[in-house]
Parts: C-alpha cells; structure tokens; sequence
C-alpha cells in the first residue's frame, strides 16, 4: 500500500536540493533549503486527529479534533482518526474509549478509524509495528539511518561535554562514520543499538506553515536523532511521518507545540521519498492568565464539561471561536454552519483565552435554542434522576420548564432553580431584612405584618386556593382585588406576597410560581426527599411568625425556622 500511496499524485514536493545518499549531501549539502507541498486542485482532502490515550480529551485537542473536521468536511474530504499508542506504559484502552467517546459526544464522527475501518488501517500505531520497521530496513539501506551503539552513559557524556562548551545537546556523531567491521563487530556481540537518522551539518530549513506562514530552522540546533529504539520501539517522528504518507493525508493540522516536530519529519518525508503533507499548527489555548491552561485552571477535559451539564453543540461552538471567526459579529453557530463558514485562512495564529464564564453562557444560548418538547423531556429526565421528582414527564414538568428556562445556562442549574422554587427560606428571608438587607428592610417596614394577616385571611377562606385552581387567569383577578383591599399596587403590592407566598425577595413570575407550588402540592410529583414546602406549611409558619418580635431579638424569626426545617 505505501508504494502505491508514494505514487499518487494527490500532491507534489518541491524541495531544493535534492537529498542525495549520505557519503554526497554531507559535502554539497547547501546551506538553505525550503519545503512546500502543492496540493493538486482535484487531489481528494485526508486529515487526521490522532490522540495519545494516555488520559482524557483536553479541550485543546478538541479544538484540534474540530478544527480537522471542520476543514475536511468544507472540503468534502475525509476525516481520519488514528489512536498513537505507542507509549505502552501509558496508554491504555480506558483511556482510548474515553477519547472515542468524548469525540462522539462531541459530534465529530470520523470516517475511518477504530470502530469503523477503512482502506488505510490499521489504526493503531501498536498495530503497525511491522510497516515503521519495514521503512526503518529502508532507510538504513539507503544510508539515510545508521546503527548506533553507544550506550546512555556515553550519551549522558556528550550532553554535559556540551553544555560546558554552551553548544546544544546533539548527537556527536560517534557511529555515523563507523567502519562496516566495526559495525559487524558490535553485532556479533549483540551490544544494543538504535537508528539513528543523519541530519546535515549545515544549512537551514523553511516550511510554508498554512497558519503561521514561513518557518525555518537551523539545522546545526538538531543533530543526528533516534528513529527506533534499541528495543526495536519506534519513535513518535518516525510513527507520524510513516503514519501520515502511507495514510495518504493531505494537510496535519495539529497544535503549535508540535511545530518543532516538523523539521524532523520533513527530512524523513524526504529520505523515504513521499509527498509532504501541508502543515497548519494551531496556537495553544491559554488560561486567563495568559499561561498555558492545565488542571490548576479548572475543568480542562471534553468528559469534565460533559459531566457539568454542558451540551456538545455549546462546546463545539466555544471551541471553534477560539481563534478562529468567520469575520462578522456573529457568535452564535450550530456545527452545520460552522463547517459552510470554516475558513484554515482564517484561524489566529495567536494564542487564545479560555473564558468559562463566556462558555457558560454559550451554553445557556444553545439551551434555549433547544426545541420546548426536547428541552423538557431533557429537564424531566435530570429532575426525576436527581431524586427531585418522581415523573419526568407531564403538565407540571413542561410548566416548570417553561417557567424555569432563562435561569438555566447549564442542564444541572435545572436542579438548583425547582429546588429553589419548592423552598421557603422566609425566616432567613426576613433575618436578612432586618439585619442588613436595605432592599428588603423598606419591605418589613411597609405593614408586611397586615399583609400577611390578609393573606392568611384569604388563605382561611378558601378565596386564595379557589382562584389558584383557575390558573394564571384565576390568580390574576384575585390579585388585583386582594391590592384594592389594602389599596397597594405595583411593588407595593408585589414585593410583600413574594415574601410571603415563595420566601424569597426575588424570582420567576410570581403568580407562575404560586400556581406551580400549588399544583405540587395537590399532584404529588415532587420527591419527600426534596425539601418541598407547600402553601398549606407555608401558610403554617405565616401564622407562628410573631411580628412585634420581628424588630428586636428575632424570637419570632427563629421559631418559624424551627417549624420550616
């Protein structure tokens, strides 16, 4: 397969000059060369993400992850996933399910890969062991690659021969020169050995990075590196370009920490006679401290936000809006309208800040863009698997989705704002009044007392409960008589049965609010374990509340609490 896919012309190398075997380009190596890929017009678009399964999807490589699939699906190309194992130590196949399952979570399906195939696999460096040997044989018949024997203390020598001298720690070159008996003669004695790839002593190379623009090295800065190791392992360079060329992909887009990487890989690319891939190196994600983001931040991984209720297509948009835009002031995009507008030209090549607070509100947006009978039967079922409820589903839940969604950015605020509304917390609520509360003070001086002593009346009547049994329009009409009764209206009138009836100074619409405890309180949907006070207890505690005690010690305050805890 990797013959056919070095012939095809899906792309062309123009790379000045040629690399000619070892014992010529050491002594007409020039000094500057430059490699550019060409891609041909109809050439078909091949991308990659290829994750180390080595812990959770970072949201850098999601971004990574999307911005791949982004491009290949603006292009009509193919996004390829390839799973880098070849840290044995580390990687694991937990991990390597949890990668595959955050992307599918996510939305990015892949076109080949684990789970799904394809003409190129396999898809697991681990399983590839055969071909990155295969081409290391190559490379050392072609003298590109030669066997070093030394062992680590004579490397760990060279290095502190180099810093004392203040010149890089590269690789003197001790075998690249070696005798063929020599060579014979440390194989006879199966001394170990890696490959070794030789790297021109002079010169520089330049590469046309898609986000970057041009980017050259010193070749001097490099020195002759590993390809496989003396356990017969492959290294990652060498896994990549391997990967890359006999995978036929067309552009790496890929995080800048790699771009070192390249100078690497563009001299195996050469050597091994393959086209080169187009190369676009992302900037890192910072954390608002402009460092680069890690646990210390926060949630850092795709699985954490998950977890924290937030949805894939909120996390898709985020992601993609960090450095990249489509120009306009629009923010707001599904994945649909983010693969017509996704533009590789238009990705920032500086680094950018993750905002939680400005993902959190994304998200909120993508809520409530959520189609009402999805969005409910999404709360429903957080409320009734939280133990909140005991039904997912019916007239009170979608009442009290519809009543509750503007507060809700993420799907767990959910259990925050109906444990809110089913709570009574009005002997903190007037605690706070008196103590130090000057909006609320005003509020307890206004005759809250002859209010509620209305109210109670009301309630004693059965005039409140029969209003509440016709619904919004029900309590509508019995407000309005109850403010003329006490000749109050407006935020008179308001202010003090908000207290009253709900505990709190603020919150949803009112006579929503009332009507839904109400119902709670008849239907038997909310959970014993959920701290539900209904109007009857409510009404209770209304009536124990003393409130010529309510401006000296609290006397009064502290057995209402009794009776509500």
């Amino acid at each position: 397969m990797a013959a056919l896919v070095a012939g095809t012309p899906w792309m062309r190398i123009r790379v000045i000059p040629e690399f000619a075997p070892p014992f010529i380009f050491r002594r007409h190596f020039r000094r500057n060369f430059s490699v550019r890929a060409s891609i041909d017009s109809d050439a078909p678009v091949r991308v990659r993400f290829a994750p180390s399964p080595t812990g959770n999807l970072h949201v850098g490589g999601a971004r990574t992850a999307l911005f791949n699939y982004l491009f290949a699906r603006s292009k009509g190309g193919k996004f390829v996933l390839r799973i880098e194992d070849t840290d044995l130590e580390r990687s694991t196949r937990e991990s390597e399910e949890a990668v595959l399952r955050d992307l599918a979570w996510l939305g990015l399906d892949w076109d080949e890969g684990p789970g799904v195939g394809g003409d190129y696999g396999p898809y697991r460096q681990s399983e590839r062991n055969a071909m990155y040997k295969q081409y290391a044989e190559k490379l050392l018949e072609s003298g590109h690659v030669y066997r070093c024997f030394c062992s680590n203390e004579e490397l760990e020598k060279m290095k502190e021969i180099a810093e004392l001298k203040k010149l890089p720690p590269v690789y003197s070159g001790k075998w690249a020169t070696a005798a063929d008996g020599e060579v014979e003669e440390e194989l006879a004695k199966g001394t170990p050995y890696t490959y070794r790839f030789r790297v021109p002593k002079e010169g520089s190379l330049k590469i046309n990075d898609l986000i970057r623009g041009e980017v050259s090295w010193k070749l001097d800065t490099l020195g002759d590196f590993v390809i496989m190791r003396s356990n017969g392992q492959p290294v990652y360079n060498f896994c990549v370009t391997v990967d890359d060329a006999t995978m036929a992909i067309s552009h790496v887009i890929r995080a800048e920490e790699h771009l070192p990487n390249t100078l690497r890989q563009a001299l195996i690319y050469k050597a091994l006679g393959f086209p080169m891939p187009s190369f676009a190196h992302v900037s890192l994600i910072l954390a608002p401290d402009r460092s680069k983001l890690s646990k210390r931040h926060g949630a850092t991984s795709v699985g954490q936000y998950r977890d924290m209720g937030y949805l894939p297509q909120a996390m898709v948009n985020y992601l993609a809006l960090l450095g990249w835009g489509d120009g306009t002031e629009n923010e707001f995009f599904t994945i649909d309208q983010l693969v017509e507008k996704f533009s590789i030209g238009r990705v920032n090549k500086s680094g950018a800040v993750f905002d939680s607070t400005k993902l959190r509100w994304m998200n909120g947006q993508h809520l409530r863009a959520i189609p009402f009978e999805e969005l409910s039967q999404l709360i429903g079922e957080r409320w009734k698997s939280t133990g909140l409820l005991t039904e997912s589903e019916g007239p009170f839940v979608e009442d009290a989705v519809q009543l509750l969604k503007d507060g809700i950015d993420l799907v767990t605020d959910s259990d925050t704002a109906l444990s809110s509304l089913l709570s009574y917390p009005v002997h903190a609520t007037l605690t706070s009044f008196c103590l130090c509360s000057p909006e609320g003070r005003p509020i307890v001086e206004d005759k809250l007392s002859e209010v509620s002593a209305h109210l109670l009346a009301a309630y004693d009547s059965g005039e409140l409960f029969g209003a509440l049994e016709e619904g919004l329009a029900g309590w509508q009409k019995w407000v309005k008589g109850f403010g003329k009764t006490l000749k109050r209206k407006g935020k008179s009138l308001f202010m003090p049965l908000r207290v009253l009836l709900t505990g709190k100074l603020h919150g949803p619409d009112m006579g929503s609010s009332v009507i839904l405890i109400y119902k709670a309180g008849n239907h038997g949907i909310v959970s014993p374990q959920a701290g539900f006070v209904t109007l009857k207890e409510r009404f209770g505690i209304l009536r124990q509340l003393d409130w010529e005690a309510l401006n000296q010690d609290h006397p009064a305050l502290e057995s209402a609490a009794t009776i509500s805890n």
